[in-house]
């Protein structure tokens, strides 16, 4: 019984809550903030091979990554998912290998349901940056979704540029004060062919330019890191360095990549550091699509499938390239342990420890790892992913590509051709392939017709090879040339998406309009997003007259084009052709927001807000004309209308002006105008 009886009691009870809740109260005045999570930087180096940096060089070669190395752990078998940069890239952003996330080569759009890892890290209240330095991780293709700044301006019409530049960049915002914690992407695209590496690197690597490009990227990744680390919140901040695939340099008859799935192009360098990752070496196989998992690990919001966790499973990766665009095997790899086995037309195995340049197929002799040879036999095929990626929308997306080298199809086969070759036996056309995707992307199609000849010549069921010599005729005004090419094409594959398309150009270009109708209206069909198709069908539908028609498929291509600005002045256009005030305005109208002081449809505009008698608008509008427009004529008539309706008091001063300046079809509009009565000179 508590002593002093019930009154005593209560006194003490309530007494001591107060005394708990004062506590309370203070504890929570003086409790420190939550500690910030760490800053995080992730640098990919494209094209870069494993023994193209220390400690597989010489440390002089490649210091900062060999600086870094000492300090972080360094897993000597991590593998790309596919020896291409989008494909690699979308995996490490999203932790899906590319059977999952759809894009299987440079060029298609990712699905907006695969949720990217700046996206959490932004929920997390990371300041997220991203700086990339090619063409194929251009912020259309989908990988700039949860960047406050996604930084891909290459200037003057360029596919790319240099890790100095792209450094610099990087450090300016590094530069900007913040509080928040930083996730920071930097992509150096510089060790592609040509090898044309700056000075004194181009001097130091005479014979060896590729490793040239190599070491001045290195050099820049020197300046991020020290930049980084010395910015608030750099600190203790995770680092994640890795190459999204590595190049051939003539492994397996392969001298670039994108074909095969041999060491060269699959193992990459990988090295994480950072506040609490024990410095060290890791040999067990791990996969890029780690990554994902791995800096959400570093930022406190963990993820399974970690780098820095015991490693769980086989690691796969894909080759589709040959399959998407030539019709060849498909191509798939897992490696377990010690194994490394290959999945195309027939398998290959191969002990990646004893025998790391695959000399010796052991396939046949050896039983590979069980679960192994599952994991590889249900890797999902190209069209098998929950979302999808979009075809290339564009002709100057797959023109800015072939420049970079990668021939890009639209289609994706239904199923493996009957007698497709492997890629590997295919190996002496890589270098046409190759030859020919460069000399389309820079115009010169005679050249590219000689390589893709040569390419048919070895390989005629090579549908990609058919569609672009085709392609090639046509634009060199090889018309008949064309046409039997298009009907070769078509008979490699007569339900092919690409045929019809490209023929629907030719047929357009040659003023075959009711011809290039049917054709382009199957592809828009079978691929609704298709900008190019839409693009051209419209044009078809305008030379028809169908000008409804024709404005609501530019209205459609405004969400897929690179310049929707443009398309919505065509759309606007058509639709004040047609007397379609309203619909014509709003085209216009977010065509002036998105082009800004590029906009020069202020005549149109002015008109359509006289027409709907929003005068003020109207005014403001014509104001903007400027004096040496081709029609300012006509602009001066309409201001003077609008001056006239508004009650401005120098309205016969603008009407003298415009009659002064009228050519006589203006004047007739002038003199005819009731407006104006009493008022004309």
């Amino acid at each position: 019984m508590f002593p002093g009886g019930p009154f005593l009691r209560r006194i003490v009870v309530t007494g001591a809550l107060a005394i708990a809740s004062g506590c309370a109260r203070q504890a929570e005045r003086v409790a420190p903030p939550p500690p910030l999570r760490p800053s995080l930087l992730l640098v990919t180096l494209d094209t870069t091979r494993a023994d193209a940096l220390a400690p597989e060089v010489d440390a002089t070669v490649t210091p900062a990554f060999a600086s870094l190395v000492a300090r972080g752990v360094r897993f000597t078998q991590a593998y790309a998912t596919a020896p291409t940069t989008a494909p690699s890239h979308v995996s490490m952003l999203s932790g899906l290998y590319a059977g999952e996330h759809g894009v299987h080569e440079n060029g298609r759009h990712l699905s907006d349901r695969v949720p990217l890892v700046a996206e959490r890290l932004h929920e997390l209240g990371y300041a997220t940056a991203a700086f990339v330095s090619g063409f194929p991780l251009k912020s259309p293709f989908g990988l700039a979704r949860g960047f406050d700044l996604y930084d891909d301006e290459f200037g003057g019409g360029k596919s790319e540029r240099s890790s100095r530049e792209t450094t610099d960049r990087a450090l300016a915002w590094l530069a900007t004060a913040g509080a928040r914690p930083r996730f920071l992407w930097v992509h150096y695209y510089d060790p592609h062919e040509p090898y044309e590496p700056p000075e004194p690197f181009r001097s130091r690597f005479p014979a060896n330019p590729y490793q040239g490009e190599v070491a001045a990227m290195d050099h820049d990744l020197g300046r991020l890191l020290a930049a980084f680390e010395a910015a608030p919140g750099g600190r203790g901040a995770g680092i994640v360095v890795a190459a999204d695939h590595g190049e051939g340099r003539g492994e397996h008859g392969e001298m670039l990549h994108g074909n095969l799935l041999y060491q060269g192009v699959m193992r990459v360098p990988l090295v994480v550091a950072g506040a609490g990752v024990k410095s060290g070496t890791r040999s067990d196989p791990v996969s890029l699509r780690q990554i994902r998992a791995t800096l959400l690990g570093l930022a406190g919001d963990g993820a399974d499938g970690s780098l820095l966790a015991p490693g769980a499973g086989p690691v796969l990766g894909e080759a589709m390239q040959p399959f998407l665009n030539y019709r060849w095997q498909p191509q798939v790899m897992g490696v377990a342990g010690r194994q490394k086995l290959i999945r195309s037309g027939r398998l290959e195995l191969y002990d990646v420890v004893d025998d790391p340049g695959e000399t010796r197929d052991l396939a046949g002799t050896v039983a590979p790892d069980r679960a192994l040879a599952r994991a590889v036999a249900g890797y999902p095929m190209p069209g098998a992913a929950a979302a999808p990626a979009a075809s290339p929308s564009g002709e100057e997306e797959r023109r800015r590509l072939a420049s970079l080298g990668y021939l890009v199809s639209g289609e994706t086969p239904g199923a493996i051709p009957e007698g497709a070759p492997r890629p590997a036996d295919m190996t002496p056309l890589f270098a046409d392939l190759d030859a020919a995707a460069l000399a389309f992307g820079g115009g010169r199609y005679a050249l590219a017709a000689q390589h893709f000849e040569r390419v048919l010549a070895r390989d005629p069921g090579n549908l990609m090879a058919a569609v672009q010599l085709a392609a090639c005729r046509s634009l060199l005004g090889q018309e008949q040339a064309a046409l039997a090419g298009f009907e070769r094409a078509r008979r490699i594959d007569p339900r092919s998406v690409e045929v019809r398309h490209y023929l629907g150009l030719h047929h357009l270009t040659y003023g075959k309009y009711e011809l290039a109708a049917p054709l382009l209206e199957s592809v828009v069909e079978a691929q609704p997003d298709r900008l190019a198709a839409i693009e051209a069908l419209a044009q078809v539908r305008v030379h028809q007259g169908r000008l409804a028609e024709a404005a609501a498929l530019l209205e459609r291509a405004v969400p897929l084009s690179r310049n929707p600005g443009a398309r919505l002045v065509e759309a606007g256009l058509l639709r004040m052709q047609l007397g379609e005030t309203g619909p014509a305005l709003t085209a216009l109208e977010r065509a002036r927001k998105i082009q800004g002081a590029a906009f020069q449809r202020h005549l149109e505009l002015g008109v359509l807000y006289l027409s709907a008698r929003r005068l003020d608008d109207a005014r403001a509008a014509l104001d903007r004309v400027p004096p040496d427009h081709p029609a300012a004529a006509m602009a001066l008539f309409k201001r003077a209308q609008v001056s006239v309706l508004l009650g401005e008091p120098d309205s016969r001063e603008r009407i003298r002006a415009a009659w002064e300046r009228a050519d006589p079809s203006t004047r007739k509009l002038i003199a005819g105008e009731r407006l104006f009565a009493g008022m004309v000179p």
